[in-house]
């Protein structure tokens, strides 16, 4: 008998890189696998497209509103599906009272936790965003759930101090269809160094900044920065695009070198390495600072490059070493891509998922 999943969600489908390229990519599997998948999310497409702009601030209200209507609505069909799975929380502000009725109402719970989201970082150009990361309802799903998916040995050996029925499951790509290698390394009269990301992850390029400008003296390159149109450095030709699913593995394909810098703070040590994922799976030589989850993906010097945080300097280094060398441009791209089929692709995860749910809908 086919078992029947509702996924609860915070962002709309295809949207949101913790969802879409965590469990939203596996829906095709598992709907093949005996479950039947149904979806909620919490935003409409209206409020996602101003969800981090400045102001809309009735705008947004309303939708917000429109939002809580459509989750308590869904109370009354919980009962109707055998797994309840949810990504982040039930209602995005005030107590638990949402996430403690959804979890009484449920058949089987589960909570799929991404990054350190109790740690209430902010971006700090929309303080929404600081509200529907609240800290106690993260808390209170890791200990009620029937089981946690988390994205890193980090975040894992966290959740394990309330619940010890965990997953770790990385972010991944699909290596079979939309993420095909590139083939050719040859360097284009403008060379192009590129970071993928979004409006709240846009300050980590910020830090190389001063590499930019530096290279910039050096040679003719462009920075084409995807996920974030406001994106400038002065003296440094940046072409900043929006984000959109049409228009990512094209832009993606365009990188000469993939670039992941991050701090060293404790944010970033919940972070899966989705960036590192996404640039190797297509064959993109990739330079990323040496820190949390970057350790199990990339092996220095072989299937791409780990610069110690704070380490600016070898920044511009590793990425001239690579511009100078063809030939290492292509063994390091065909490294990656290689350890990400073997790591990292949906065939490779998609049993870790089925696993949970055929555990939890056998009795």
């Amino acid at each position: 008998m086919t078992k029947k999943i509702l996924f609860v969600s915070p962002y709309p489908k295809d949207k949101a890189p913790s969802q879409r390229l965590k469990y939203e990519q596996y829906y095709h599997i598992f709907n093949e696998s005996g479950f039947q998948v149904f979806e909620n999310s919490f935003m409409s497409l209206q409020l996602w497209a101003i969800l981090y702009k400045k102001g809309f601030f009735f705008k947004k209200t309303v939708l917000t509103l429109a939002g809580y209507i459509r989750r308590y609505m869904l109370l009354f069909k919980v009962k109707n599906y055998d797994i309840i799975y949810v990504h982040l929380w039930g209602t995005p502000f005030g107590t638990t009272l949402y996430e403690r009725v959804l979890r009484k109402l449920s058949n089987k719970l589960v909570y799929d936790i991404d990054d350190m989201i109790f740690l209430k970082d902010t971006n700090e150009a929309n303080k929404i965003s600081k509200l529907i990361k609240g800290k106690s309802k993260s808390i209170y799903l890791i200990k009620a759930a029937h089981h946690v998916i988390t994205c890193t040995q980090k975040l894992d050996d966290f959740v394990k101090q309330y619940n010890p029925k965990t997953t770790n499951i990385s972010s991944t790509v699909d290596t079979g269809q939309r993420y095909k290698a590139k083939e050719k390394y040859d360097l284009n009269d403008e060379i192009v160094l590129g970071w993928s990301g979004s409006y709240t992850t846009s300050k980590y390029l910020y830090l190389l900044s001063d590499v930019f400008k530096s290279l910039a003296e050096k040679l003719s390159f462009k920075l084409i920065v995807l996920g974030d149109p406001t994106f400038r450095i002065d003296s440094v030709h940046v072409e900043a695009i929006h984000w959109s699913e049409e228009l990512e593995i094209e832009t993606l394909k365009k990188f000469d070198i993939g670039l992941y810098p991050l701090p060293d703070e404790p944010w970033v040590y919940g972070k899966s390495g989705l960036k590192a994922i996404q640039y190797m799976a297509l064959g993109i030589p990739t330079i990323a600072t040496g820190i949390g989850a970057n350790f199990n993906i990339i092996n220095d010097g072989d299937n791409g490059f780990l610069i110690p945080p704070g380490a600016y300097d070898l920044w511009e280094d590793r990425i001239l070493k690579l511009l100078n060398d063809s030939p290492l441009r292509s063994s390091i791209g065909r490294a990656g891509r290689k350890s990400i089929e073997e790591k990292y692709s949906l065939e490779q995860n998609k049993n870790k998922y089925l696993d949970v749910f055929r555990s939890l809908t056998s009795t």
